[in-house]
């Protein structure tokens, strides 16, 4: 009897190139988000993931509302991305409480955001301070 393997279908691409992952938690699903980001957005979450991962040793991972998000754990999510279709967009969720500020507002008062476009070459020096700080404060939505 011949066993057939069953094909895992690619996740679908929403608006701006946005991977629809279903929400979990831990590193497997920000995996399958990243490797369906498309184009170059690919490596950017590659990169975020890893200065996040680097940053950050005790960060906890999971896919919400079809994006990363990393946090801490009992202390709630401090960071997440999102695609959209000229480019990445890093949300730090107590933003206002970072120095220097990330440069985008949010309507949100204490969200700031970082915009990564295809030919940028983020200060990583500042992300990862960014990063750091973020995961120091209090964040949103404990586990």
């Amino acid at each position: 009897m011949a066993v057939r393997k069953k094909k895992t279908a690619k996740p679908k691409l929403l608006s701006g190139g946005n991977p629809q992952i279903p929400k979990a938690d831990g590193d497997a699903p920000v995996q399958a988000y990243i490797t369906a980001m498309p184009g170059w957005k690919r490596a950017v979450g590659r990169y975020l993931d890893a200065l996040v991962a680097r940053s950050v040793p005790e960060v906890r991972k999971a896919v919400r509302w079809n994006s990363p998000f990393y946090g801490i754990e009992h202390q709630g999510w401090f960071l997440a991305f999102h695609c959209f279709t000229k480019y990445v967009k890093v949300t730090f969720l107590n933003g206002s409480s970072l120095r220097p500020l990330p440069p985008v507002k949010s309507k949100h008062d204490h969200v700031r955001y970082f915009h990564i476009h295809e030919d940028d070459e983020p200060d990583e020096e500042l992300l990862e301070s960014w990063i750091k700080q973020a995961s120091m404060l209090p964040g949103e939505k404990v586990f």
